[in-house]
């Protein structure tokens, strides 16, 4: 619902599919964790050893992980792409007053919440006379720009985090699996523990900045895995 409230705001006046999946690439990123949750439930727990070997039971499990992968990397090709957008962002000098854009289906952004500017909000929702068009039809001011900078930098940390981190469960089951119990391969398997931590200060930035529902959704994940 909210990658839907969002792409609302964004892709009014339409876009590429890569454009609209970019928009839902929280969602799909969910689906890929859920899959590769229910792949690791299967090959470490609910199927004997003798199922898991079996040559069609380990290609559709093999199938499900590379969808899953797929979904995964699609995340982090489009946390680079909102990064390389942020960057190219220049500002909008023609721009001195939001109430220039009143009535003109734009949108006022400031931590990932949009706002429609109208007559009666455009003097109170932006401050400074410096604004900055993120995206057609969404502007933000100084301090939006700079705090959305903050949010890309973070969401695109959390993204490789994460695949740091099913990396080395991927090794650490698969040394499992052949019976390797000890070893520098299995010692760097624990390192994503170290990797947590980073994502619970992330989980502590979202609390700070008002996003209740990313650092809870972030801590089950964490705790889940």
């Amino acid at each position: 619902m909210e990658d839907f409230g969002v792409a609302s705001q964004v892709l009014r006046g339409g876009g590429t599919w890569l454009q609209w999946t970019n928009e839902f690439s929280t969602s799909l990123d969910v689906f890929g964790w859920l899959g590769l949750l229910m792949v690791f439930e299967l090959d470490t727990h609910l199927l004997s050893d003798e199922n898991a070997e079996r040559a069609l039971i380990r290609w559709s499990l093999n199938a499900i992980r590379l969808i899953c992968y797929v979904l995964l990397i699609h995340t982090v090709v489009a946390r680079v792409t909102d990064m390389m957008e942020y960057v190219g962002v220049e500002k909008a000098n023609e721009v001195t007053s939001l109430c220039q854009l009143a009535e003109q289906e734009f949108s006022f952004t400031e931590n990932n919440i949009y706002t429609p500017v109208n007559a009666s909000n455009c003097n109170d929702l932006a401050q400074g006379q410096d604004f900055y068009l993120l995206k057609k039809k969404v502007v933000t001011d100084k301090d939006g720009y700079s705090f959305e900078g903050t949010n890309l930098w973070i969401d695109l940390q959390d993204v490789l985090l994460w695949l740091l981190i099913i990396a080395a469960i991927e090794m650490k089951v698969y040394l499992q699996n052949r019976g390797i119990t000890e070893g520098r391969m299995l010692m760097l398997a624990h390192v994503a523990k170290f990797f947590y931590g980073v994502l619970f200060i992330h989980a502590g930035f979202w609390i700070y900045t008002g996003h209740w529902l990313w650092a809870w959704d972030q801590s089950l994940w964490i705790m889940g895995f």
